[in-house]
Formats: structure tokens, sequence, C-alpha cells
């Protein structure tokens, strides 16, 4: 950090503006007269004093991403999967898995349905990590299973992958649909009361 930005930040500071405020009530003490020959001992006194009295800086508070901004970055990542998906060679059975997969985290991915912070990372992790690994591990076991016949299939291993993530996608559309169910009962009987 160079000196000129120092001294900007110091000029700025609450302790100097303070002392300053100080310092000019110090110089008009001294245009009065009542400070005699000693003005500039009361105009520096008053400086520091004002200096010292001052509160401290405090740090800006950290701004985080809110929860519109997390959802943006998540749709984008998931565009993005989805060219990687388009692009990997997986059986039928797990092309008909992710095509439900995707068309229900399409669903959830739209704007004022996910806002619960468990969810949005559940949403994120299945999008960033979950499913992508599980695609490269299919790929890549599936070379090495061709020189091991007779293990398990990776295929199968896929599906299961899938439809262990489809299920906890259906458990968050779950939760939102009996939330909004929630919220329209309550509404209902709040209109009836009134």
């Amino acid at each position: 950090m160079g000196t000129s930005s120092r001294l900007l930040r110091w000029a700025e500071s609450r302790k100097n503006l303070t002392g300053s405020a100080c310092g000019l009530a110090g110089v008009g003490i001294a245009l009065t007269g009542a400070a005699g020959g000693l003005w500039p001992l009361v105009v520096a006194g008053l400086y520091a004093a004002g200096a010292l009295i001052a509160p401290p800086e405090r740090p800006g508070t950290p701004r985080f991403p809110s929860a519109d901004e997390r959802l943006g970055a998540l749709r984008a990542d998931f565009a993005t999967l989805r060219g990687y998906l388009a692009e990997a060679d997986l059986p039928p059975d797990a092309r008909d898995r992710l095509a439900a997969f995707e068309t229900l985290v399409e669903a959830l991915l739209e704007p004022g349905w996910v806002s619960e912070p468990d969810h949005l990372h559940a949403l994120a992790r299945a999008v960033r990590q979950d499913v992508p690994e599980a695609v490269d591990l299919y790929v890549r076991t599936r070379w090495w299973s061709r020189l091991t016949p007779g293990a398990e299939a990776p295929e199968d291993h896929l599906g299961r992958q899938l439809a262990a993530l489809h299920g906890e996608m259906t458990a968050i559309a779950a939760a939102l649909r009996d939330a909004e169910a929630i919220r329209q009962e309550v509404h209902t009987r709040y209109v009836e009361d009134r």
C-alpha cells in the first residue's frame, strides 16, 4: 500500500476529522486572543484530544452474494452441466434418468422457488459435483470394465446414483409444494376470518 493511499485514508478517518474539528475550535479560541502566545499549543492540544476521543474505524461489513445472485450463478453452471452431459456417451437408461433429473432441476431453478439455504446447497452440490462426478466415474470405469469381465456393470452404479439424486431433487420439490400448500391454506383462513 502506497504512502499516498495511507495518507488519503488518514485524511478521511474519523480520528483526523474529529481532531481537525477540535483544532478549528482551537483556532477560534486563538483568534479571540484567549490563548495568548500559547495558541499553537492550544490548537495542537485540541487536535490531539479530538483525535483521541474519536471512535475507532470499523472494518466494512462483508458483502455476500444474495440468494438471487447465487441462483443466477447456479443457473449458469447448470447450463454448463447440460452441455457436458450432451457430449457424454451414456446408455439410454441413464439418458432417460438424466432427462428427468434435468427437467426437475430446471423447474427448481426458476426464480422464486428455491430460497432455503439447505435446498440451494443441495441443488448446487448436485449440479456442480454429484452429477458431473457420477458421469465422469461411469465413463472412466466403463473403459476398465472391458478389461475385467464379470464385475458389476458401471451402468448399474450410474443408474443407482442418478436415481438417488433424482430422489433428493424430488424431495426438495415435495417440500416446496407442501410449503406452498400451507401458505395457501393459511391465506384462505385469513381471508375467510376477515
